[in-house]
């Protein structure tokens, strides 16, 4: 059986339909036994459909700097922990 853990790491291909099939057995055994991992599967999938269905919107070039540069700030960050 997996671990929850096992099963969040896996929640993107799953929800992707990218795993292969023994691996979405194991997983969908584990979500359909696991509260929790039910849970936050569900409200992904819902949090995905509603995304989808809303039009793009562009964002201001002064957010998207301050995006960018916290981005690149996170990067070196962690590239220095390496």
């Amino acid at each position: 059986m997996l671990t929850c853990k096992e099963f969040l790491s896996e929640l993107s291909e799953f929800l992707d339909d990218q795993t292969d099939v023994d691996i979405r057995n194991k997983l969908e055994r584990h979500v359909t036994e696991c509260p929790n991992c039910w849970v936050i599967c569900d409200t992904t999938k819902k949090t995905i459909q509603v995304y989808k269905g809303m039009e793009a919107c562009e964002i201001p070039e002064s957010v998207h700097e301050r995006l960018i540069a916290a981005l690149e700030r996170k990067m070196a960050a962690q590239a220095l922990k390496q």
